[in-house]
């Protein structure tokens, strides 16, 4: 059912980013696990190869692939590294902003860079205390003559610690219009990172803290008007954060699938796989039933997008059910499993920790329900698709690979 969405040009770019993914990311993901660094040249050369800038426009040097593409791209890498899939998507988001509200200054100078994998942008919109509230926001921008002045302090920033260029919301006013934003290049001075500490999953990804002390960017730096801060955020949140964390979540819960299915043919009980056993055959067909569903949903939504015919609610449901489905999967995996599935001689519980990093990201799947109660209502005010997304369809042009 979802391969109605895919054009011939899709299946080679799948296949292409299955072999690098298997060629170069699979060799270090046990030295990744072990000693969770962050893996800033492993992310680099696959962004040296053009995927960052997947819906980037090819007059700017980007591959101008669309979203379903990007989908493709962050489902394989996930599939066997959620933190490479999560960096990649992170830096992807990081183009949102750029792409949308960027002038035509910004977009020549930015992102045939990020094209070309020269840099790797970020977005910095999460504070300590408000979380992802944004009109809590505290951190402050005050304007003196050609620059602003940045404090506060930023944190869950995917790419922190690797990011070359950080699109970071503040405050320059009062109420709903009162956000900014800016790009903010990592060796600007009065911008220092916290240092790394433990995570639960995703070892070799950094979502870190940034810290802004008197931080100076020239207003050629604002994207957008000011007072533009809170729907960029909102929008590149809903056009990018959104689906980017489905498709990370769909490549694990693929990987889960395939582990499940080697696992219960090759292990043994009562003499016969333990795949014979009737209880471990359903357990299987709900997992395959769900990895069905959420590819569905999410390649739909996706879809929707590249066409110019873009649903924020469908954008929702896809990391609602993604989110939900692969978790779901993973427990199921885990009793199937049994006691193995708490070692290392499987990959089931990375696949498990890594899961969990998916839920909260772009809002947690209880934000996602109620936008959509909201749809339900009729009283929904996201229309991000229909404002941006048609843009968007009009620059992409047929897919071609290297």
């Amino acid at each position: 059912m979802s391969d109605h969405y895919l054009t011939e040009q899709h299946h080679q770019l799948r296949a292409e980013v299955r072999a690098v993914a298997r060629a170069t990311v699979a060799p270090r993901v046990a030295a990744m696990e072990l000693a969770k660094r962050f893996e800033t040249d492993l992310v680099q050369e696959i962004a040296r190869r053009g995927w960052i800038g997947a819906t980037i426009a090819k007059q700017y040097g980007g591959m101008g692939a669309g979203h379903l593409a990007k989908t493709i791209m962050l489902e394989e890498l996930s599939r066997v590294s959620a933190a490479i899939g999560a960096a990649v998507q992170a830096s992807q988001l990081g183009t949102a902003k750029i792409i949308h509200y960027g002038s035509e200054e910004q977009k020549r100078i930015w992102l045939p860079r990020i094209a070309a994998g020269e840099c790797l942008p970020t977005i910095a919109s999460t504070e300590p205390v408000s979380g992802s509230h944004l009109l809590g926001m505290e951190m402050r921008a005050r304007r003196e003559g050609r620059h602003y002045i940045l404090n506060g302090r930023k944190v869950y920033v995917g790419n922190s610690h690797i990011g070359d260029l950080h699109g970071v919301i503040a405050r320059t006013g009062k109420g709903t219009q009162g956000l900014s934003a800016f790009l903010v290049e990592a060796d600007r001075p009065g911008l220092t990172l916290s240092a790394s500490t433990g995570t639960l999953g995703l070892h070799g990804f950094s979502f870190g803290e940034l810290h802004f002390n008197d931080c100076r960017v020239p207003v050629g730096n604002r994207v957008g008007a000011e007072g533009d801060g809170r729907d960029i955020a909102d929008s590149s949140s809903v056009l990018y954060g959104r689906p980017n964390l489905a498709a990370v979540a769909l490549g694990i819960h693929q990987a889960i699938l395939d582990q499940v299915t080697t696992f219960t043919t090759e292990r043994t009980r009562y003499g016969q796989p333990l795949v014979e056993l009737t209880n471990i055959k359903l357990k299987l067909g709900q997992i395959q039933s769900q990895v069905m569903t959420a590819r569905l949903a999410l390649y739909h939504a996706t879809h929707l997008l590249d066409t110019g015919e873009g649903d924020d609610a469908a954008l929702m449901n896809a990391k609602l059910i993604n989110t939900e489905l692969v978790l779901d999967s993973a427990r199921t995996a885990m009793e199937i499993h049994a006691a193995i599935g708490l070692t290392t001689d499987t990959p089931m519980e990375r696949y498990l920790r890594d899961a969990h990093h998916i839920l909260a990201p772009a809002g947690t799947s209880d934000v996602q329900a109620l936008r959509l109660a909201e749809v339900a209502l009729g009283t929904s005010k996201s229309k991000w698709s229909q404002l941006l997304a048609p843009h968007l369809a009009a620059e992409k042009t047929p897919l071609t690979l290297s």
